[in-house]
């Protein structure tokens, strides 16, 4: 079964995020789910067919990670946001577990924006370890790269340049500003809590 390309146009609108950007970040978001289906239709087929052992089939696995985590990474980003934004609600596990964390509310957002201006391509991800009952902000470098095994990923920003750089061009942090603005906290408390 084919993954089907989700509908992020309810940001359309959202302060601090032009329809084109948003637009063009949508069709490469569709670029993802296009190429995590081809590689996974090629896969199975070169397993049915006995390839499974040459190296052509080696280098679509090791793409597969690449396409499926660009194509999740995007949902997720898309997902916890919400033209206008919505507040985090300081009575939540999350707020606490950010309190126990960092100290702060105000330090863990600090830590975050940090993480999100550090030169270098990539995502921003604030990970829940349910085994561990901790919480990390995180760099990940390459979308199959760098990711916490068993964590969560509950607050992922976008800040590979096409996330950007069309309206921001190399002011990173003001994109971050318009991003925090934008967090739909309802979201990303349910995924804290799901887990």
């Amino acid at each position: 079964m084919a993954y089907e390309p989700k509908n992020f146009d309810q940001i359309l609108g959202t302060p601090g995020f032009s329809e084109q950007l948003l637009k063009n970040h949508f069709t490469l978001y569709q670029g993802y789910v296009t190429n995590t289906n081809k590689l996974a239709e090629a896969l199975n087929t070169w397993t049915k067919e006995g390839k499974n052992n040459t190296p052509e089939y080696a280098e679509l696995k090791r793409r597969f990670g690449w396409e499926w985590n660009g194509m999740r990474l995007h949902e997720l980003y898309f997902g916890n946001m919400r033209n206008g934004g919505s507040k985090l609600d300081r009575n939540p596990k999350l707020h606490e577990k950010i309190l126990d964390t960092f100290g702060s509310y105000e330090n863990w957002e600090k830590d975050f924006k940090a993480s999100g201006t550090m030169r270098g391509i990539g995502w921003t991800i604030l990970y829940h370890d349910p085994i561990g009952g901790r919480i990390f902000n995180t760099w990940v470098n390459e979308h199959d790269l760098g990711h916490l095994a068993g964590c969560a990923p509950i607050l992922i920003l976008d800040v590979f340049e096409h996330a950007y750089m069309l309206d921001y061009g190399l002011k990173r942090a003001d994109y971050i500003e318009a991003f925090f603005k934008a967090i739909d906290w309802s979201v990303v408390t349910e995924r804290f809590n799901e887990k």
